[in-house]
C-alpha cells in the first residue's frame, strides 16, 4: 500500500467526488485521476536505475551531509550521528553502550571518550601493564589517533563522505519502485532491491533527488540523510585539549 501524505489523501477524494459527480453529467470526459508526480522535480517518473543513478549523482555532487540512524557491521551494531563533508566529518558514535566523538579533518584522526571508555578498552587489552589507568590520561581528551593503528582504518571510514555514500546508496539486486512516500514532511518515491530483501531507499522527490532515508539490505539497519549542502566548521581541536599517545590505541 503506498503511504500517501494526509492533505494530498483529501484532495485525491475531492477530486474524485467532482470527477464523479461531472461524469454523471456528461460522458467522454478523461483527465481526472490525480498525478502524484505534479510539481515533482520529476524522478519518480523514471526506471528505478535511472533514479539510484540520479540519487548517487546529486549526493556526490553536494559539498556537506548529516547521516544518522543504526549500522551494522560484522555483527556489531553502531548508532551514528555524523556529518560529513569532503575533507573529514565530525560526530557520535555508539557501540555496545560506549559512546564516542570522531573527528578527521583530512588525514588527521581524532577520538574523544570519557575516561570510562578509556578504562574498558585498556582493560580488554589484558596486558596488566603500567598503562591500566587510560582514562586518567585520555579520558575527556582529543585522542590523535595513529594512521597505522588498526582503529584508524575502521573509524575513519565514518567520517568519510564519498566511501560511505558510495557504498550506502547502492541496492542489492532486482530495482523496483514501490510508490510514493513521505519522510518528514517531503514526498518521496521508494525504489527497492529484490522487492525490499536487497534494501529499500527513499529518494526526494522536491528539490534535488537526494536520498532521505536508507533501510540497508539484510537488516544491516536504517540511516536518515539530512542538511544536504549545509556547510558547518571543521577544524583540529585545539593543542591543549588534544593527547598524542604516540602507540597502538587501546584494543576497541
Amino acid at each position: 500500500m503506498t503511504a500517501i501524505p494526509q492533505g494530498r489523501t483529501r484532495r485525491a477524494t475531492l477530486v474524485g467526488a467532482m470527477c464523479a459527480l461531472v461524469l454523471g453529467m456528461t460522458t467522454g470526459l478523461t483527465g481526472c485521476a490525480e498525478d502524484p508526480d505534479a510539481g515533482t522535480n520529476g524522478v519518480g517518473k523514471l526506471s528505478p536505475a535511472q533514479i539510484q543513478a540520479r540519487t548517487k549523482s546529486a549526493a556526490g555532487a553536494v559539498d556537506a551531509v548529516r547521516l544518522s540512524g543504526s549500522v551494522v557491521t560484522s555483527g556489531h551494531t553502531y548508532k551514528v550521528d555524523m556529518r560529513l563533508k569532503a575533507d573529514g566529518g565530525s560526530g557520535s558514535v555508539t557501540a555496545e553502550g560506549a559512546t564516542f566523538h570522531l573527528l578527521r579533518v583530512g588525514e588527521q584522526l581524532f577520538l574523544k571518550a570519557d575516561a570510562a571508555f578509556w578504562d574498558k578498552q585498556d582493560g580488554k587489552s589484558g596486558d596488566g601493564g603500567a598503562d591500566t589507568a587510560a582514562g586518567d590520561k585520555l579520558g575527556g581528551k582529543y585522542v590523535k589517533v595513529p594512521s597505522g593503528d588498526p582503529s584508524y582504518k575502521k573509524f575513519s571510514g565514518f567520517t568519510d563522505k564519498d566511501l560511505l555514500l558510495d557504498g550506502l546508496l547502492t541496492l542489492h539486486g532486482t530495482l523496483a519502485t514501490d510508490g510514493h512516500h513521505e519522510q518528514s514532511g517531503v514526498r518521496t518515491i521508494r525504489i527497492t532491491g529484490d522487492g525490499g530483501s536487497g534494501g529499500t531507499l527513499d529518494v526526494s522527490l522536491e528539490g534535488k533527488p537526494y536520498p532521505l532515508r536508507l533501510e540497508r539490505a539484510g537488516g544491516a539497519g536504517t540511516l536518515s540523510f539530512s542538511s544536504w549542502g549545509k556547510d558547518f566548521v571543521l577544524e583540529e581541536p585545539a593543542k591543549d585539549d588534544t593527547v598524542d599517545y604516540g602507540k597502538q590505541l587501546p584494543a576497541s
